[in-house]
């Protein structure tokens, strides 16, 4: 770079350019030849050149459009009296917007400047929007009735979008659209659905309070009652609108055969009927009426309209609400299926939690086992696969399953469980990654009496806990494994303990005490805190404290706990310990 003067001048220099250096706002320094003496390398990007094309250079040469602009002004006003100032203005060359502070320092004219194209954009854009509203406003005012119509016609859509689509419960959203359409679209209305061959009047709304009894009623008869040409029959039939401006006391006698019925229709005083399927993926699945009294009369084109936008809005929202039932009650099922009830040996109490992070879904990447091997030793799994959705549940269903065959038939120790899971999952091309710990609790024959020894080997997952008799909580810490699905080849151990009567084993996933801003160690703190002070209270109560100390309402992770105590051996089993499971030749069953 060159020398700007003096020894101090250069010593000023450089420490601008050291405080510069690294700055993300663009920056030049020009000399009072208006030579570049310095710019950064944000200011040469947003110039669209680099550092080596500028400094040395005369900024009106290689920028000469901007002789006569306002930035020449600025700057040879700064320059000329050391006062400074700022300027905005278009650069055309660049086609940017500019946004220039100069002042003037001993190492020369420093110029900090800014795209503000984007700001411009959006004021232009928020200018166009304004006057797109001024110009609808205008329009509107010469037909007042018919735009406020319109908009309260809008309105009403996106009432019953948002009303329908905030529930899952399909009665409750019909009945919220009945109760919207009325009065706006007619003095009263019903809404039929078919669900298993059944029609069920399940929306009832009447703009007037006193009447809706009378809906009740004639809603309750005219189901059995309709004839094939009223017009839900029809409706459902043909999945074509049906439109009766003039409902003369003949058309009532043709549709409906039940004289209760018609009673209850003559009090309601129809003279105009509408109606319109709820159609969904080709075929009507339930149908909207809409009735008119005499003082109303028939409903008008534009009610029409609006009618049939929201029976078709309807028809999706209920459509994707049964969707969403559907994949709730198939997510339960599969949680019954694979989150099973652990199995209860002898003196053991086992209890399992289970909480999923995402919103309608009852299942995730998270599981828990425990089983019986043929020797009598049992068997506790927990794990987690990545994701937390559908996806995720079903590919735990592979890993817990290979996990649980693997462990039944070797009956060998964890780390070669693991060690056989991991190549199985990767040799049968299982597209997936999972953590998980395996424990075998066996009978300790040369140990203290009633003791039991734990083996357990972890591929990745956050190492068990131990609460103790006496209050205390161990760490059962052993090497830790790769996670499952690499195809690890080398080596996995076991860790080992003894577990005295009375102590209580904590096996969980990393959903239980990882949070966001919250390091791990003191989230395992704070698990270990709650043990201690949980010390003696009821196992099921124990995982009970956890889920909802630790959790709460909001899980960001999906979460599994297995949680077992080990009763003395040589007395009876608790009663909150439930039933027990017998060894025999064969394997287990309940006792």
């Amino acid at each position: 770079m060159p020398v700007i003067g003096t020894d101090a001048a250069a010593d000023t220099g450089d420490v601008l350019i050291q405080a510069v250096e690294g700055m993300e706002r663009p920056l030049f320094v020009l000399d009072d030849e208006w030579l570049f003496r310095y710019i950064n390398a944000a200011g040469a990007r947003v110039l669209d050149r680099t550092v080596d094309d500028l400094v040395g250079k005369n900024v009106w040469q290689e920028f000469p459009e901007a002789i006569g602009s306002t930035f020449e002004k600025l700057y040879r006003e700064v320059m000329t009296t050391g006062a400074s100032g700022s300027t905005e203005a278009w650069f055309d060359p660049l086609g940017k917007w500019f946004r220039a502070d100069a002042f003037l320092t001993d190492a020369g004219l420093v110029v900090t400047y800014d795209d503000v194209t984007d700001q411009h954009r959006i004021i232009d854009e928020r200018a166009a929007a304004v006057t797109a509203r001024e110009v609808a406003v205008a329009e509107a005012a010469a037909a007042a009735a018919a735009a406020e119509q319109a908009g309260r016609h809008l309105l009403l859509l996106g009432d019953i979008n948002l009303a329908m689509t905030s529930t899952l419960d399909s009665d409750e959203a019909v009945d919220r659209f009945a109760h919207l359409v009325v009065p706006l679209l007619a003095d009263w209305c019903l809404v039929s659905v078919v669900e298993d061959g059944v029609r069920r009047d399940v929306g009832r709304a009447h703009r007037d309070p006193e009447m809706e009894p009378v809906v009740h009623r004639y809603a309750d008869l005219r189901v059995a009652s309709n004839r094939a040409t009223a017009p839900v029959p029809r409706l459902l039939r043909d999945s074509q609108p049906v439109v009766i401006p003039d409902f003369t006391p003949e058309l009532a006698d043709s549709m409906v055969a039940n004289p209760a019925a018609r009673s209850a229709l003559d009090t309601l005083r129809p003279t105009a009927v509408a109606g319109f399927p709820l159609v969904a993926r080709g075929a009507a699945f339930g149908a909207v009426t809409l009735v008119n009294g005499p003082e109303r009369g028939p409903h008008t084109e534009a009610e029409l309209r609006t009618a049939e936008i929201a029976s078709r809005r309807a028809g999706l929202a209920l459509d994707n609400a049964r969707l969403a039932t559907a994949a709730q009650q198939v997510a339960e099922r599969l949680q019954l299926s694979l989150l099973s009830p652990p199995v209860q040996p002898d003196h053991l109490e086992v209890a399992v939690r289970y909480r999923p992070a995402t919103q309608g879904v009852s299942i995730g990447g998270d599981w828990y086992d425990s089983f019986l091997q043929p020797d009598g030793a049992t068997v506790l799994v927990i794990g987690d696969v990545m994701g937390h959705d559908i996806e995720a549940a079903a590919a735990m269903g592979q890993v817990k399953t290979l996990v649980r065959g693997i462990a039944y038939d070797r009956q060998e120790e964890p780390a070669g469980v693991l060690r056989r899971a991991d190549h199985a999952l990767v040799g049968l091309k299982v597209p997936t990654l999972a953590t998980a710990l395996v424990c075998r609790v066996e009978d300790d024959d040369g140990g203290a009496p009633g003791a039991r020894r734990l083996r357990w080997a972890s591929a990745g997952h956050p190492a068990p806990m131990l609460l103790m008799p006496d209050g205390t909580v161990v760490d059962l810490v052993a090497p830790v494994g790769p996670p499952l699905g690499i195809g690890w080849r080398g080596p996995r151990a076991d860790g080992q303990a003894l577990l005295p009567e009375d102590s209580t084993l904590l096996l969980f996933t990393d959903g239980l005490f990882e949070r966001r801003g919250v390091s791990l160690d003191e989230g395992r703190e704070r698990v270990r805190d709650l043990l201690v002070s949980a010390a003696g209270v009821p196992l099921s109560q124990l995982c009970d404290r956890l889920i909802e100390e630790l959790v709460g309402e909001g899980a960001e992770d999906d979460v599994a706990v297995l949680a077992v105590r080990f009763h003395p051996l040589d007395a009876d089993r608790p009663v909150e310990a439930g039933s027990e499971i017998q060894v025999t030749q064969s394997g287990w069953r309940s006792r």
